[in-house]
């Protein structure tokens, strides 16, 4: 079953910018049947994924006639839509929020390359405690929206990622300066492709791990990952140390 996000949203350019934009809140109405629908899609789309969901999967579980989702969001396509719009936006704003706050401090240097990674994956600890959804499904819902191709994103929303994607490889590039602009973007390829896997497939791990890999929050999981991508990021490179002007910075991962 295929969706057309783009489509959808070139054709109710209104409706979607009335509900993304400011970038930072993305507020439900104060209609329940809405709410209930956005919800119970939001469930199944984590439970089984986006092509999986059928409109009478939603209704079922929302309690809403089968013509509710048409009334409400004009289409299946609308759904999806504001179901990546109120993740998708907010998560790449806080990022360059955050961005923005380190490299302010550190006044035209590189930025540690830490920090940057923390910026990359804090937001999501800060939007699961907010969301309706269980930790577990946040997580499986976050993951196959980083995963949609960019044909099924909106243009806005395409153009948003490539901004906050481009600030972070320009962050990173100052801290490794003899990494070639090629090798930049296949690392930051990879590091997003690990972090759409832990967020999918924590159920996978412990499955083929017979449980070795235990049940860890996603606070745990996300300080495994910025070390990983630390130590992805800087592989190869000769890092000049520079003295030390003031205490060392703590992650409270």
């Amino acid at each position: 079953m295929m969706f057309n996000l783009k489509h959808t949203f070139d054709i109710n350019v209104g409706f979607f910018l009335n509900w993304c934009f400011p970038m930072r809140a993305i507020q439900l109405s104060d209609s329940q049947p809405k709410q209930r629908l956005l919800l119970a899609a939001e469930q199944l789309f984590a439970e089984k994924g986006f092509e999986s969901v059928a409109v009478r999967d939603v209704t079922q579980l929302a309690k809403a006639n089968v013509a509710a989702v048409n009334y409400h969001f004009g289409s299946r396509d609308g759904l999806v839509g504001l179901v990546v719009a109120r993740h998708l936006v907010p998560l790449n704003q806080e990022r360059l929020e955050r961005l923005d706050v380190l490299e302010r401090r550190a006044h035209g240097k590189g930025v540690p390359i830490e920090e940057i990674a923390q910026a990359l994956v804090r937001p999501l600890m800060g939007m699961a405690g907010k969301s309706e959804l269980s930790e577990s499904l946040f997580c499986k819902l976050m993951g196959g929206i980083l995963a949609l191709p960019e044909e099924e994103l909106p243009s806005e929303m395409m153009e948003q990622t490539k901004v906050s994607n481009n600030r972070f490889i320009r962050a990173i590039s100052k801290v490794f300066p003899t990494l070639s602009q090629e090798e930049l973007q296949w690392r930051m390829h990879f590091l997003g492709g690990a972090l759409i896997h832990l967020l999918r497939h924590q159920d996978l791990l412990r499955s083929v791990s017979n449980g070795a890999s235990g049940s860890p929050t996603l606070e745990l999981a996300l300080g495994r990952f910025v070390r990983f991508t630390v130590a992805g990021l800087q592989e190869g490179v000769e890092i000049e140390v520079e003295a030390n002007s003031g205490p060392q910075v703590m992650f409270d991962f």
